[in-house]
């Protein structure tokens, strides 16, 4: 239970240090409120119940533990769980078997990128027992790979804007008279000659210049607009989705036994603010960021902790992956499948914009 060489020495002696690491580790397993007698039974701590139980009784005067109800049992607090992380917990890394299967598994969707981030999600919540969370790696400034009209009715067309990253935009456009399907083809061909391959704000250049023409066709003007707008929209957004797998992994915790408490937690997610105003703060750690129940904004955040990663490159796109699941969480191992989950992705990204 020594503590690692490499970490800081925390507010806390040695032994404070292994009996708060014997409760968390203890309640993870248990679920159960932590009793002097059981650390002594359980864990090799060369000392007696009496002075467990005197330590366990200064760590809930420090704010690391507290005991809920009348229970004679403790169980750790945020705080406690945020020393444990910083200053206690050992550093883990996957088995090398655990690796391998991983790594084989990205091999197969190595040229499907938009299979990346929900093999992402799928393979943390298998990994960690919790909620795999992985967003799509988004750029800074999206381009323009082609635009599609389809005729819908007399009086409307469908526009299908696909920009380069893969992201698939759509939205109906009126017509001030009918067109055949031949007519929009060519249209958005001439689009597509134009604009494939540019930003939004090329596109508005472009428009600009086709604008002040006298003679401009006004189809082609006002789908402009319509992917200029859908262009900017995609770049303002820090997140563009959220995929998660595992959500039966974290319901059959007893912290969640009430079903509307996550759905409030997914619902925080899949607005995608949360995860967008943090990306800024991930991107520059250059690691894996843990945020713990009260860390997390939101008030429906505060029963969960996220173990959170970007993967990309910050001058072109940058994604997250991570894990959701109760504070009472195994958080060396979340760390390290997070931290390689998250290296694999890097490689992939590299590869795509090599």
């Amino acid at each position: 239970m020594a503590r690692r060489k490499d970490r800081p020495a925390g507010p806390l002696d040695p032994r404070s240090q292994a009996i708060l690491r014997a409760v968390i580790e203890e309640y993870v397993s248990t679920a159960q409120p932590v009793g002097s007698q059981a650390l002594v039974d359980r864990f090799r701590l060369g000392v007696s119940s009496a002075t467990v139980r005197n330590v366990m009784a200064e760590l809930e005067g420090a704010g690391y533990l507290t005991h809920p109800h009348t229970s004679a049992g403790r169980i750790p607090t945020d705080a406690g769980y945020r020393l444990y992380v910083e200053s206690i917990a050992p550093r883990i890394s996957l088995a090398p078997v655990e690796r391998l299967m991983i790594r084989h598994q990205f091999g197969q969707v190595e040229f499907a990128s938009e299979q990346w981030f929900r093999l992402a999600a799928a393979t943390i919540a298998g990994s960690t027992h919790a909620a795999g969370l992985a967003t799509p790696a988004k750029p800074t400034n999206c381009r323009l790979r082609h635009v599609d009209l389809v005729a819908t009715s007399s009086r409307t067309a469908s526009l299908v804007v696909v920009l380069a990253e893969g992201s698939v935009k759509q939205e109906l456009v009126p017509l001030d008279e009918p067109y055949e399907q031949e007519e929009l083809d060519e249209i958005a061909g001439l689009l597509n000659g134009q604009l494939g391959g540019k930003s939004a704000t090329q596109v508005a250049n472009r428009l600009g210049l086709l604008a002040a023409e006298p003679d401009a066709p006004v189809l082609s003007l006002r789908v402009m607009r319509r992917v200029e707008r859908m262009m900017r929209e995609f770049d303002a957004a820090s997140v563009e989705d959220v995929f998660s797998d595992g959500l039966l992994n974290v319901m059959e915790a007893p912290e969640f036994s009430q079903s509307e408490k996550l759905r409030r937690v997914f619902a925080v997610l899949q607005n995608r603010d949360y995860l967008g105003s943090l990306l800024g703060k991930l991107a520059e750690s250059g690691d894996v960021q843990v945020l713990i129940g009260t860390e997390n904004g939101p008030d429906e955040m505060r029963d969960v902790s996220l173990v959170l990663a970007t993967y990309g490159q910050a001058d072109r796109a940058l994604g997250v992956v991570g894990v959701l699941g109760p504070t009472r969480m195994s958080y060396p191992h979340a760390i390290g499948t997070v931290r390689y989950v998250s290296g694999l992705m890097n490689e992939l990204v590299e590869q795509l914009y090599r």
